[in-house]
């Protein structure tokens, strides 16, 4: 420990240190040394003759974990707002892909904006995100579906993280949909994205492999192909699983130990057996699913009783969940999927970290990464419990340094 430490005091903490309740502390303290939780604990029972560079009162707001957003496509072109009416009069989200709308009017819009118009918009997006609480994100590529557009794509998502006072973690999702280039050739482009991955890989942009397995995605052999060029350059994969029908890829993902499979609303029982066996966390994306008036949920209880983690996530992105909300998602995760405050809020701390593969945050708890946010609430139930109508996000820690508001 420095010599000087920091200390945060007078807060209630929600550490969700264990692996089940709040993990809840009466006027606690949390101890910061450098980037790193050095002690979190009950004020009266801090080291005796502890000598702290700076003190904070936190005046009995409530302390958590930062939240971690593992699922979202925060860099793109152009909007979707004329799908959301055709939807709306009837038209359903396949009907509108098949049709040359969806990910492709997404991949011309991309395509076509230039790099600081991509960093602009992307970073306006992550600061909407930041503002209620989240201190680490990921960010998934496929509305470039080439080299040189997914590689802009992922390039913008390092600067965000370079240039922000947030972790962001970088996906290669160019297994999205087929680019009109490739028409009739889904093999084809199979072929050309793994060959892709090495040269991204190279330039530093992958933290992991994702791709969309489902009717108007990919098929399961076609994903094992990515999955297995993935696996030659030892980077994790993720799943976009059984979000419109059972296609078997939350079997195939967890074959090859996926950090996350996502949506999951056809998940069938064999793949909630392999998803415990493997450890894969179960990525719920109530925004999506509430935004295409989807009927049928995720089988929560039937990963809850497996023991498959369960994270949540916005998923934002122009086609499908426009939202920036992560409050509101966890809202959602407890009315639409019936996970109670406790898995909702763990889902997008302690499980959100456990999806992008990072062991040192999510939780309160000495050793850990000091990210942690303090809101003006009594208890934690509240973050779920309220939906519009304020932000009650009043201080933001990330990595032992206070984010300006």
């Amino acid at each position: 420990m420095s010599a000087r430490p920091t200390l945060w005091r007078n807060a209630r903490l929600a550490t969700l240190a264990g692996t089940a309740g709040w993990g809840l502390v009466e006027r606690g303290a949390v101890l910061v040394d450098g980037a790193t939780l050095r002690w979190v604990g009950a004020e009266a029972d801090l080291p005796r003759g502890l000598a702290v560079e700076t003190e904070h009162d936190l005046q009995g707001c409530l302390v958590t974990p930062g939240l971690v957003d593992c699922h979202t496509h925060l860099v793109y072109g152009g909007d979707r707002a004329r799908e959301f009416e055709l939807r709306l009069r009837g038209a359903t989200y396949e009907e509108i892909a098949r049709a040359g709308g969806g990910i492709r009017s997404t991949v011309a819009a991309t395509r076509a904006a230039g790099d600081a118009e991509l960093f602009g918009t992307a970073r306006r997006r992550a600061q909407a995100l930041m503002a209620e609480g989240v201190t680490t994100l990921e960010i998934k590529s496929g509305y470039g579906l080439s080299l040189e557009h997914e590689a802009r794509m992922l390039r913008v998502a390092r600067r965000l993280g370079a240039e922000l006072p947030l972790t962001v973690r970088t996906t290669c999702l160019a297994a999205h949909a087929l680019p009109p280039e490739f028409d009739g050739r889904a093999d084809d482009y199979v072929e050309a994205v793994c060959a892709w991955l090495p040269q991204l890989h190279a330039e530093g942009l992958l933290d992991a492999v994702d791709a969309f397995c489902d009717r108007i995605g990919f098929t399961p052999a076609q994903t094992r192909r990515v999955f297995e060029a993935a696996h030659a350059l030892g980077l994790p994969v993720k799943l976009h699983a059984e979000q419109l029908s059972d296609q078997g890829g939350a079997l195939l993902a967890a074959g090859f130990g996926a950090l996350s499979c996502d949506h999951l609303e056809y998940l069938g029982d064999a793949g909630v057996e392999a998803m415990a066996r493997a450890g894969t966390v179960a990525v719920l994306l109530p925004g999506a699913f509430y935004f295409l008036r989807e009927t049928r949920p995720p089988p929560v209880e039937k990963l809850r009783v497996a023991g498959v983690p369960m994270a949540v996530a916005t998923d934002h992105n122009p086609g499908s969940s426009p939202t920036l909300s992560p409050l509101l998602m966890l809202n959602m995760a407890c009315t639409l999927f019936h996970l109670t405050p406790e898995e909702a809020l763990r889902g997008m701390t302690a499980n959100g970290a456990r999806a992008l593969g990072l062991a040192d945050r999510g939780r309160l708890a000495a050793g850990l990464r000091a990210d942690f946010v303090a809101w003006d609430l009594e208890h934690p139930t509240e973050l779920a419990y309220r939906f519009g109508g304020g932000n009650p996000c009043r201080r933001v820690v990330v990595a032992g340094v206070e984010r300006a508001p």
